[in-house]
């Protein structure tokens, strides 16, 4: 895992898109949590999923991510966990 806050601001960015909040990145943290903290549903996973696809291609598929995960894992998810993700698809393995 790289400590690239690079992957954080993007995918923080990216969130804020999904959600339609202005300036809602700055307060995105790797502890946040998409259910308790940013209220995600599940549209709004999906349209992050392409979102992240977009940006980082083909090597992103976080669906397939999402499957690999319990419930109570997927419940519990926050954005450290998906930056850690992204890192190391980018990153190769």
């Amino acid at each position: 895992m790289t400590t690239d806050t690079g992957v954080l601001d993007t995918v923080a960015v990216l969130i804020e898109r999904v959600l339609d909040r202005d300036g809602a990145a700055a307060e995105i943290t790797r502890e946040t949590s998409f259910q308790d903290d940013l209220e995600f549903e599940s549209i709004d996973i999906v349209v992050l999923g392409t979102q992240l696809a977009d940006r980082y291609g083909a090597a992103i598929n976080f669906p397939r991510y999402l499957s690999t995960l319990e419930i109570d894992d997927i419940i519990g998810l926050r954005v450290g966990d998906l930056v850690d993700y992204v890192e190391s698809c980018v990153d190769g393995p």
